[in-house]
């Protein structure tokens, strides 16, 4: 995946080495926050979310009535971050106080998930992240019909990213 004007870093030094790195983050973190734009006026939702690294793809979900929901169906063009802090650099005076982080964003275009068997897949990716230990058919009961008609589920397809850390030897 090449790096765009969108994408490009003013520190080179601070980029991750590889897509590697990106989409371990991706992987990993807690949650990330979906930035649409409607009218000149700009929207965050912050979510639970998934990533599939084969399809380079963001699977998220929302209500069938709502702000984000309406937002991508005018406007598909998003903006998704990840982040994490690290350590916490202190200094000999203030300017110099630091801290460790990773962040990767990256920008697409989102489409609402309308093939049931894709929509399951999603959701069921999203319930494997956060409660891998838990097992459908086993410890709860598998997402039915009636549940896929009452939410919507996003897909966004990665078209950029980039990855920035900083990291201090200890």
């Amino acid at each position: 995946m090449t790096i765009g004007e969108r994408t490009r870093l003013r520190r080179a030094d601070r980029a991750m080495p590889g897509e590697a790195e990106i989409e371990d983050l991706l992987r990993r973190a807690p949650f990330g926050v979906t930035a649409t734009s409607v009218d000149n006026q700009p929207f965050l939702h912050t979510s639970l979310f998934c990533y599939a690294p084969g399809k380079r793809r963001i699977y998220l979900h929302t209500a069938l009535q709502g702000r984000t929901r309406d937002n991508i169906l005018h406007n598909p063009q998003v903006c998704f971050s990840v982040a994490e802090i690290g350590r916490l650099l202190p200094a000999d005076t203030a300017m110099e106080f630091s801290n460790e982080y990773a962040s990767v964003i990256a920008f697409g275009r989102a489409r609402l998930v309308t093939e049931d068997e894709e929509k399951r897949s999603g959701l069921q990716a999203l319930l494997d992240k956060y409660f891998p230990e838990r097992q459908p058919g086993r410890d709860y009961r598998p997402i039915t019909q009636a549940e896929l008609d009452r939410t919507s589920v996003f897909a966004i397809e990665i078209e950029e990213w980039s990855g920035k850390q900083k990291k201090v030897s200890p």
